[in-house]
């Protein structure tokens, strides 16, 4: 074991409810040492709560152990998939952190019960949003290393668990950054360069003028308050075959939102530099499914500008033309990421004819107020299927959704503009959420059901009628009919933590990353 940690100043152990080690590291630690870690627990009077660290100091070094152990609490045993992964997630990060308050700068980390949440946990854990401090005022940078193993269920290894944590760390940085220091160019230049070694990647800067000539008159009528160039970011990884349709991700790319002419408050206006939440969530994810090697086509378009006021800015009462077509009345120019979504989700879903089309936005401050902040994106599907896949991928993440109405009896809110097809704010206080979705449905090509500007709801045929009474989406599922599978992602209420513990990090969240990479990776699983 001496040579195993020789160069290593910090150890991180995971220990059960019962005071015992975890499997991976009670092969590695000599029965008296393990002996008397319990016992040090059982006199520090620990209740075996999932997270729950203690340092210790000086045990094992005659068989070689670093100077400082954090034993971290897995909780009682347990056999699921989802339950290992994040207590090996908590108990890595937590301890990490603990000993990198303590000086260690070089920290070996038992793998617990299981690889992937350990390596993801401990790299989420340590990450530092301080990269534009002054030399004495940021933290020391800390290497981690595994130690023991433990069995890779459904392909998760130590690997895996620093590419999903990686991912999520950029997307944090993008968010982060302060939007003078993140322009919709800057932002570009960022993702190119991450994104730079990966084979199979290709990335697309579109100017304005490729916009103008797109006719995207949604997406330029955002920034024009702005002197920053608006820029469309396309990013293209080619992992399946030839010719085999693609998975679609849009993100919202706001690099600043002032609400434009419709100004917000001043009360934490500074926090609307991680409006493009969205757009860094998709790019970051592009990441994790190129080093994945996943095989599965993707396509990632990002429309970024900013939302400012000015003599050249959007007014309310303007009415704009979309890629599609069809006239938007702005009503109010704070309720600026479903014009820019709009033009997005139009060129992607008629352009590239995805099997799948996800968006990601941080989208309606009332997504916030129906699932509170911190714990759920919510989800508005046309498909059980792709939802499904969703669900699941949020579970094993523990970055999870919670499914929303996407249904056409909110489309009525959307159409009332009388000098336009479309109205960009509902005006009520209540259903926000649902009838943005709703309305950036309207501009997804492929769905079986353009041309419903302007249909009486109420004369919906009955089986549709009886849908609605029982909480279904209105139209039949996109599997059964063979449509694009839609998913809209609203995380307005993830996409900032007031949090600082385990692997939560005070900030931008960078969420959801790491579901999305899950997503991709189950839809080019094998069936």
């Amino acid at each position: 074991m001496s040579n195993k940690l020789a160069n290593f100043d910090g150890l991180v152990l995971g220990v059960y409810k019962d005071g015992s080690l975890s499997e991976s590291a009670s092969k590695e630690v000599s029965n008296n040492v393990q002996q008397t870690i319990k016992q040090q627990l059982q006199c520090a009077g620990v209740k075996g709560k999932l997270g729950e660290v203690r340092v210790l100091y000086g045990i094992g070094r005659e068989e070689g152990l670093p100077s400082k152990i954090a034993v971290v609490n897995l909780g009682p045993k347990s056999e699921s998939l989802k339950e290992s992964l994040n207590k090996a997630r908590v108990a890595a990060a937590a301890g990490v952190r603990s000993l990198r308050d303590q000086g260690a700068k070089n920290i070996a980390i038992d793998v617990m019960t299981n690889e992937h949440g350990a390596s993801e946990g401990a790299t989420l854990g340590l990450f530092k949003p301080d990269n534009l401090k002054s030399i004495q005022n940021k933290k020391e940078s800390v290497k981690i290393s595994p130690f023991g193993s433990s069995s890779s269920a459904q392909g998760f290894t130590w690997e895996t668990g620093l590419i999903y944590a990686d991912a999520q760390n950029f997307a944090r940085i993008l968010g982060n950054s302060p939007a003078n220091h993140m322009t919709p160019t800057i932002f570009t230049e960022n993702v190119k360069s991450f994104l730079k070694d990966l084979p199979k990647v290709e990335v697309i800067v579109r100017d304005e003028k490729w916009a103008e000539e797109k006719k995207m008159g949604s997406f330029l009528s955002v920034g024009r308050g702005s002197n920053e160039p608006s820029k469309f970011l396309e990013i293209h990884y080619k992992g399946g075959k030839e010719g085999d349709k693609p998975l679609a991700l849009v993100g919202k790319g706001v690099t600043f939102d002032s609400g434009g002419i419709s100004l917000k408050s001043s009360a934490n206006m500074s926090e609307m530099k991680i409006d493009m939440g969205g757009g860094a969530a998709v790019s970051a994810a592009l990441y994790g499914i190129a080093k994945l090697e996943l095989p599965i086509n993707v396509v990632v378009a990002v429309p970024l500008c900013e939302n400012l006021p000015s003599g050249h800015a959007t007014k309310p009462g303007d009415v704009i033309i979309a890629m599609n077509g069809k006239s938007i009345e702005v009503d109010n120019t704070d309720a600026e990421g479903r014009l820019i979504l709009a033009d997005a989700l139009y060129y992607t879903s008629s352009t590239f004819k995805p099997h799948s089309l996800i968006d990601i936005a941080t989208l309606t401050g009332a997504m916030a107020v129906a699932l509170g902040a911190d714990r759920y994106s919510g989800v508005f599907s046309n498909s059980d299927k792709l939802w499904e896949e969703l669900l699941e991928a949020g579970k094993i993440t523990n970055d999870n959704f919670w499914r929303m109405p996407l249904d056409d009896f909110y489309l009525k809110a959307m159409t009332k503009s009388d000098v336009a097809d479309y109205i960009n704010a509902s005006g009520s206080r209540y259903g926000g959420a649902c009838t943005a979705a709703i309305f950036l449905k309207e501009f997804v090509y492929g769905l079986g059901d353009e041309g419903t500007v302007g249909k009486d709801i109420t004369s919906i045929d009955k089986e549709k009628k009886d849908d609605v009474v029982e909480g279904n989406i209105i139209d039949k599922d996109a599997d059964e009919i063979n449509k694009i599978r839609y998913a809209h992602i609203d995380m307005a209420g993830v996409m900032i933590t007031s949090e600082d513990s385990c692997y939560d990090v005070k900030g931008a969240t960078g969420r959801p990353t790491r579901s999305i990479i899950e997503v991709a990776r189950r839809l080019a699983a094998p069936k």
